[in-house]
Formats: C-alpha cells, structure tokens, sequence
C-alpha cells in the first residue's frame, strides 16, 4: 500500500518481570533482528551491547528498567507469564530467564521502563504461538496519516483482527497533551489581552499628557484625521516592537528549551520534567509555522484594536478646552 515502509510480524504479550530480588510488570515484544534493526527508533537507541548478540536467549530492555531491576549486559532476567500451564495441581505459570543482550534508551518513559524486545522464535514459544503471531506492525512514511490508513485497513483485516494506530495505543498520553495545548492557548490569549488593556492604559495617559501639543497641532492646522493617524501609528509601533521582541524571544526559547531546562536544573538542583510524570525524558519541541503566525496575528491585531479608542479620544479633543485649562 503507498505510504507503507515496512510490516514486521510479532508477538506481544504482558508478563511479569523479576531480578535481583525486585519485580515488575513489562510487556514482551518479539520481533526478529532483521526487523528489529529495520526499526531505526529501537536501532538507534541501543546505548549498551547490540542487537547482533541477542541470538535465541538473548532480549533488550530500556536503560529505565535495567536501572530499576539492577541489570547490566550479561545478566539474566526472569520473565513469567500470568497465562499457565494447566495441571493436576492447578495453573503453573510459565517462567524463563533470558539473558540482557541490549540496552535501549529511546527516551520515553514507557518504553525504557516497560518494553523487552525479544526474538520471535523466543517470543513464539514463550507465549505458546509456534506458527502464529499475534500482530503486524506497519510503519508510514508520513506519522500524521495513520488514522486514514487504520481506517483502510479496518475494512480488510479479517473478523477477529482489529488495526490500532499510535495514537489510539496511547490515547491517554495525547488526550493529556491535547489539554495542555488548549490551556495554554487559553493562557497565552489572556497574557495578550492583558498586555492589551496596558497599551489602552498608557496611550490614555499619554493623550491626557499630550492635550496641549494637540491643541498647538489642531491651532495650527492639523485635522482630527491626522491627530487619529499619528496615535495609531504610536500604537501600532507599540505592538510592533512587541510582537517582534516577543517572536524572537519566544523562537530562541523553543530552539534551546532543553538547554535552558538543563540550566535550571543544574541552578536549583531540582527536577523540573520528570519522566515518571511526563512520560518522556527530555523536553520536546516542534515550531509549527502556521501556529506561530496565528499567535502574531491575534498579538498584532490586539495591540493595534487597543489603540483606537485613546486615538478617537485624542482626535476628539476640543483644543480651546485644551488650552484654557493648560
């Protein structure tokens, strides 16, 4: 299908991992090292071994859960199935100890914290499916386009099988991100009305300030569409020079964000992005150009609706009032 870069078969399943005394939930994907290495996002993160030395017993795991287990490369690490073996005595879970091959840090938390990446020779006899796989994993050229393709591939998959995209996998993760874009949004318009009503305020001062000069300018011949045009310009240069400090400051924060949260990091000696929190590592950020020229629209557009009322104001000044009470 076009758009399509790879469909890779695997094995996927939830099991209860153990080491050094501590244990944990993990879910265990199983895919082969052909597709694991085709898989730039797991293949490029591989911080410790590689993927060469996993062989039949050999799995990776993310530098989260190798810290909270206490394993390194060699160490062995105890996988159990909740699904088990029936018995005269009952249910028997089924347990393995594979060997650490690899260790992964892709820099979100579920993932270096939850996934084992096993072969899936391994992962088929572990989860009792020899000549099976319980899904297909099909990455897109373009990310934005997997909720049309899930929806094609809805209407072709047989009864039984169903197609989840990555953001319907994680729906709480963006649902969550989709809020915080709302509020701050919201936020972001409010600073702006705020930073509004101050150019009312001080250009209302400055005509209050300035009635006799418009008296002098009216004396002398300027017209009230002159004195409206000179207050708007005032204003209009007010949200220009604001609008354009605050694009530039706003573009160099968005470039080294990660950098200044090092900074403050390192200055107060306290995290301020916690990846048991967040989900992810590191602070990400994406420019979107459109988005960008919407905020500097709405900026601009305020700041210059905020200077018509002090500049009708001012072109409405009588100048004989003006003068008789300078």
């Amino acid at each position: 299908m076009d758009g399509v870069v790879f469909a890779a078969p695997m094995v996927e399943g939830q099991v209860m991992v153990s080491a050094n005394g501590v244990a944990g939930g993990a879910l265990v994907r199983g895919m082969t090292p052909d597709d694991l290495r085709a898989r730039r996002l797991i293949a490029d993160s591989v911080r410790q071994g590689s993927i060469e030395d996993m062989g039949d017993d050999g799995v990776l795991i993310g530098s989260r859960m190798a810290y909270r287990l206490g394993l390194k490369l060699g160490d062995g690490l105890t996988v159990l199935s909740p699904r088990g073996e029936s018995t005269a005595f009952g249910s028997v879970p089924r347990i393995k100890t594979y060997r650490i091959a690899g260790v992964f840090e892709v820099g979100m938390y579920e993932y270096d914290n939850t996934y084992v990446y096993a072969p899936l020779s391994a992962a088929q006899i572990f989860f009792r499916l020899p000549e099976a796989v319980s899904g297909i994993e099909i990455m897109l050229t373009d990310p934005n386009k997997a909720a049309v393709m899930t929806y094609m591939l809805s209407g072709l998959v047989p009864p039984g099988v169903r197609a989840v995209d990555w953001q319907q996998a994680n729906s709480s993760f963006f649902n969550a991100i989709q809020v915080e874009r709302n509020v701050m949004f919201l936020i972001l318009t409010l600073i702006i009305l705020v930073a509004a009503f101050n150019i009312i305020s001080s250009m209302i001062m400055m005509v209050k300030d300035k009635g006799r000069d418009i008296a002098v300018l009216r004396t002398m011949g300027a017209t009230r569409g002159m004195i409206l045009r000179i207050f708007l310009l005032s204003g209009a240069s007010i949200g220009i020079i604001g609008t354009g400090a605050g694009l530039l400051i706003g573009v160099l924060f968005c470039e080294n964000i990660e950098s200044i949260r090092q900074f403050l990091q390192n200055l107060t000696g306290t995290q301020l992005f916690q990846a048991e929190i967040y989900f992810l590592s590191r602070l990400p950020a994406k420019m979107d150009v459109g988005e960008v020229l919407q905020v500097v629209t709405m900026a601009f557009s305020l700041s210059l609706l905020a200077t018509i009322y002090p500049a009708l104001r001012a072109a409405r000044l009588n100048p004989v009032e003006a003068l008789r009470y300078e």
